[in-house]
């Protein structure tokens, strides 16, 4: 199938050349195509270039984007929605002023999830995350990086990883799983971190890595949760069945996680809302990239990642949604690039940069997407009519997509 696209407004994303990541200053810039035209085939986009300069290519389908934006589509590089039911009581009770800790504390938050997906059937879970993936989808999101977590025993984590190869394979989205068997300490672990750690280790690593599903592998580095040695214990065992890290770090603490995920050449480096100078310096000069998580900072009433002083710094930053049932219940990326503009004073750009190119480079997918190039996959966001693409952050409770194209098909 071919697709041609004319009269677009504003193209955005636009690189003759192939780039897979935008860092500190050059994410002040957009590259961007006025009155463009796209011509897209099977998957793949071929040509793209100024109205004036088109000549006549035919197509099996042909939209005339009058008045409108296309750009890539949002990669969102953490996410939790595979999970059974909702903890939408827990909500009430943080109204009420209990905080999030507290309810950890009780055996509530991460551990409620994972005896209500321990209980519920694969068939289920699977329908359920569906759900979720296709609403996204059809927010724009065309790549979502997916974390096990809510398992916390080897059967149910290994569910969950099936529940992904089924949706990876089922649907239309890129999707890139991630291990997160760290993600907290079951009850019955309680007062026994450290054989939970050697379960983690020496029976769900590898057990997991028998199915060849997940990519990545997470652990989350906080008090209370996984300490610094507890994390490299993990991450040593995951590089031996080549599981790259990606980590939740300094979400309420700093602990110094960002430097062990630099050391252990992490992917990504995720959530940041506490961050120091320390952290910093670690970050430059590696490959790893932060990733700030804005929806779970506004649905917590924590503090922000400090956007400006990781960009001002030189370094590359991307925004996800962290989409999970207890600290950021949405997977809208069109909300997570107005937040990263209103609560993170990121310019409508950086923003996009962070959202695209810089999402699926921190999916490790950002030579193939995130961006406008030629031979790159077509995924692709066409946008209502609007006269500028900063209206996409400014009208933040308005969805701005008409229509979403994932790997060249018409949503």
């Amino acid at each position: 199938m071919s697709v041609l696209i004319l009269n677009i407004k504003q193209l955005l994303q636009v690189h003759d050349s192939n780039v897979t990541i935008v860092k500190g200053a050059d994410m002040k810039e957009l590259p961007i195509l006025e009155n463009a035209y796209i011509y897209i085939d099977h998957d793949t986009i071929i040509e793209y270039g100024k109205m004036e300069d088109y000549q006549t290519i035919e197509a099996d389908t042909i939209i005339d984007a009058t008045g409108k934006i296309v750009l890539p589509s949002w990669c969102d590089s953490h996410t939790h929605i595979v999970y059974a039911g909702d903890r939408t009581s827990e909500f009430v009770d943080r109204i009420k002023g209990v905080s999030y800790a507290e309810i950890a504390n009780k055996g509530g938050g991460i551990l409620n999830s994972a005896k209500l997906l321990q209980k519920t059937s694969e068939e289920i879970l699977y329908k359920q995350s569906l759900k979720r993936l296709d609403e996204i989808i059809a927010m724009g999101t065309g790549a979502v990086e997916i974390k096990t977590g809510y398992g916390l025993t080897l059967d149910a984590e290994l569910k969950m990883l099936r529940v992904i190869k089924r949706l990876k394979r089922e649907s239309l989205a890129i999707i890139t799983p991630t291990l997160l068997a760290a993600h907290a300490i079951p009850s019955e672990f309680k007062t026994k971190k450290q054989d939970y750690i050697k379960y983690i280790t020496e029976e769900l690593i590898p057990k997991a890595a028998e199915l060849h599903i997940a990519n990545y592998i997470d652990v989350f580095c906080e008090e209370g949760y996984f300490d610094i040695n507890d994390t490299e214990a993990i991450l040593k065992a995951g590089k031996n069945y080549n599981l790259k890290p990606k980590i939740h770090v300094n979400q309420f603490n700093i602990l110094g996680g960002i430097a062990l995920g630099v050391k252990y050449n992490a992917l990504s480096v995720d959530h940041l809302e506490e961050l120091n100078e320390d952290d910093i310096v670690a970050l430059k000069d590696s490959e790893t990239i932060p990733v700030a998580l804005p929806g779970c900072s506004y649905f917590l009433s924590i503090p922000y990642t400090k956007a400006r002083q990781l960009i001002d710094a030189g370094l590359p930053l991307a925004i996800a949604t962290d989409y999970n049932p207890g600290s950021s219940p949405s997977g809208n990326m069109n909300f997570i690039v107005s937040a990263a503009c209103v609560k993170l004073k990121m310019t409508p750009e950086e923003a996009i940069n962070a959202a695209t190119i810089n999402g699926a480079y921190a999916m490790g997918i950002s030579n193939m997407y995130g961006s406008i190039t030629r031979g790159k996959k077509a995924n692709l966001i066409i946008t209502k009519p609007m006269d500028h693409y900063s209206e996409i952050p400014y009208a933040y409770a308005h969805n701005p997509v008409e229509q979403v194209i994932i790997n060249g098909q018409l949503l």
